[in-house]
């Protein structure tokens, strides 16, 4: 067993550990240590702790002594040192006019190094600006290019959450990030909801994605052929979190339900055809699948219908624009079909009394005009109809359409025209 305690010398910084000799340490004691860099000044976040050999890096390096009032006193000069180095720093930039962006000035405990932190999009060239910096602070000149990502942990601020920088506050290292991550929990791709202050996947998606991989091998895929307690059908959605599935039954296609995932079944996975050989398992089977509540336990319905009224109130606090536009096109499908329900006959839309008549249609359809060949050839019956009556063809147009013909002169006697 070995007797150690962790050391921070940054805010959010990474942990390291050093031998006390025997010393007792509480958290937040400063101490001073001796590094690769030199003696530094640190601040204990670890007291004193056996821990296996295995576990540290042999050999420790050892804890000089306890800081003093002295020694609290060089490390507040050296931070007022680091304002003046990074106002001359940004003169000395501008003049050779480098495109570098100081993050951090740090010196060092006995002040023989300086640090400078500085993001560029590109490689830069900065030897000149080296031996410029050394002629006047007369010390060690260092300078490192950093990322986003170290820029925003030493930088700090607050996140989406309204909580510091996970960074910035207990992360010692970064861990990798997928956009994979965000789709196994179901979450938006959106970059600007997914993505940090510094514009990369924020690193709290690695916090839930051991639990979300866990659930996805106990819940169905989607598409996925199963068994449910009142029937088979597919898999429509599959909700990790609260590992439920939602499933359109062959029965009652237009009503999907929604089952636990150890309410289900699993006949085939995935996309594909049905087993050629499949024979539905009788209900009574069927039934035996359905979760029954322990005594104490809330019925699922109630248990849902909370669930789902508290992750709609979430939703209308995080995301109000996906709540209205929401609320809008609720409304618009309920004129559309409030537009498309058909009208009664009539236009009158007052309930009928009992025992009424239903009243006639004030707007009879007009009938169809007679087609071109139905008006120059008549029927035969209607043909025969006139012979029979008055010898002549009759018109087939309306009565009220035909105009009477006019007489010829002298045909009132049968001898006018002899003469």
């Amino acid at each position: 067993m070995t007797e150690i305690i962790g050391v921070r010398f940054q805010t959010g910084g990474k942990q390291y550990y050093f031998d006390p000799q025997g010393a007792p340490v509480s958290p937040g004691d400063g101490v001073i240590v001796e590094t690769s860099k030199g003696v530094e000044y640190g601040v204990c976040v670890t007291g004193n702790t056996l821990v296996e050999d295995d576990k540290v890096v042999q050999p420790l390096r050892p804890m000089v002594r306890m800081a003093t009032e002295k020694d609290l006193q060089v490390v507040t000069q050296n931070r007022q040192k680091e304002k003046r180095a990074a106002r001359i720093f940004q003169e000395k930039v501008a003049a050779h006019k480098l495109e570098m962006k100081l993050v951090r000035v740090e010196y060092n405990f006995d002040g023989s190094k300086i640090l400078f932190f500085f993001t560029s999009e590109g490689r830069v060239d900065f030897r000149a600006l080296v031996k410029d910096l050394a002629g006047v602070f007369h010390a060690r000149i260092e300078l490192r290019q950093i990322g986003v990502r170290d820029e925003s942990r030493m930088l700090g601020g607050l996140g989406i959450c309204g909580r510091p920088f996970c960074c910035a506050g207990f992360l010692e290292e970064f861990q990798p990030v997928s956009i994979k991550m965000a789709k196994t929990q179901s979450l938006s791709l959106n970059p600007t909801k997914i993505s940090g202050t510094c514009g990369r996947l924020m690193c709290c998606l690695k916090y839930e994605q051991e639990a979300y991989e866990d659930a996805v091998k106990r819940c169905p895929k989607q598409e996925s052929f199963v068994e449910t307690p009142d029937g088979v059908g597919n898999v429509m959605a599959v909700n990790l979190l609260r590992e439920q599935v939602k499933v359109r039954l062959d029965e009652s296609p237009e009503a999907p339900q929604t089952y636990r995932a150890d309410e289900i079944r699993v006949v085939r996975s995935g996309k594909g055809k049905r087993p050629e050989d499949y024979v539905p398992p009788s209900k009574a089977e069927l039934a035996k699948l359905r979760h029954v509540p322990e005594e104490g336990e809330e019925p699922a319905s109630r248990r849902l219908s909370e669930e789902d009224r508290l992750t709609a109130a979430l939703e209308h606090i995080f995301f109000p624009e996906e709540g209205e536009r929401t609320a809008r096109e609720g409304k618009g499908r309920s004129r559309r079909s409030r537009g498309s329900r058909p009208r009664k006959e009539g236009g009158s839309a007052q309930p009928r009394e009992k025992g009424a008549a239903p009243k006639a249609s004030q707007k009879e359809k007009a009938p169809k005009p007679p087609k071109e060949k139905e008006r120059r050839s008549p029927a035969p019956a209607q043909e025969a109809q006139a012979k029979d009556k008055g010898g002549a063809k009759k018109s087939s147009r309306p009565r009220h359409r035909s105009r009477p013909r006019k007489k010829p002169e002298g045909s009132e006697h049968p001898g006018a025209g002899a003469q």
